[in-house]
């Protein structure tokens, strides 16, 4: 049986209440979502309990889940809402650190910045609102296209290649600003 056709009989096992199902489902998913997590919050403490939110409301609304071939991209949209609450319910402080070399082997591939380009990403990356982070960890950090990342945010493909493009542009502001600290 094919990954995608195991995931989908996992899915349907837990939806239909197997617990270790699920489980199954949060050992193949943990990782990712906790690394998005990150990218979105910047801080490794946030990041743990968002993808424990995550988990915890995926399990209580699996039977929302329409298309168990979606399960992913449903279940990115979970984990950046649990995002946006973990922001609301910190309140509104600047995010502290985005260690880029903690992301872990999956983006082994991208040779990791050395630290003064990294405490220049860092701080650029901190000066961008959750919603800019949130679309370019989408997309650069799990490559996730366009209309993809419209599905997850639940907004219209349009408007996520706007974010996307004004977050990029954000971010390269705010690196030229960062170089001339």
């Amino acid at each position: 049986m094919s990954e995608a056709g195991d995931e989908r009989s996992l899915v349907e096992l837990a939806r239909a209440g197997d617990v270790s199902a699920f489980e199954s489902l949060v050992r193949r998913r943990m990782n990712a979502i906790y690394r998005l997590d990150l990218a979105i919050l910047g801080d490794d403490d946030d990041a743990a309990d968002a993808a424990q939110e995550t988990f915890i409301a995926a399990w209580r609304k699996l039977a929302d889940l329409r298309d168990s071939d979606r399960f992913e991209a449903w279940l990115q949209r979970v984990s950046v809402n649990a995002c946006r609450m973990i922001r609301r319910a910190r309140g509104r402080r600047l995010v502290r650190e985005m260690p880029m070399v903690d992301l872990d082997a999956a983006t082994a591939d991208v040779a990791a910045p050395d630290p003064p380009e990294a405490d220049l990403l860092s701080a650029a990356l901190r000066s961008l609102t959750h919603d800019q982070r949130t679309v370019l960890a989408l997309h650069h950090l799990d490559g996730w296209p366009v209309r993809e990342i419209a599905s997850v945010l639940g907004i219209a493909e349009g408007t996520a290649k706007s974010r996307l493009f004004k977050a990029r542009g954000a971010l390269e502001k705010a690196l030229r600003e960062e170089e001339h600290r």
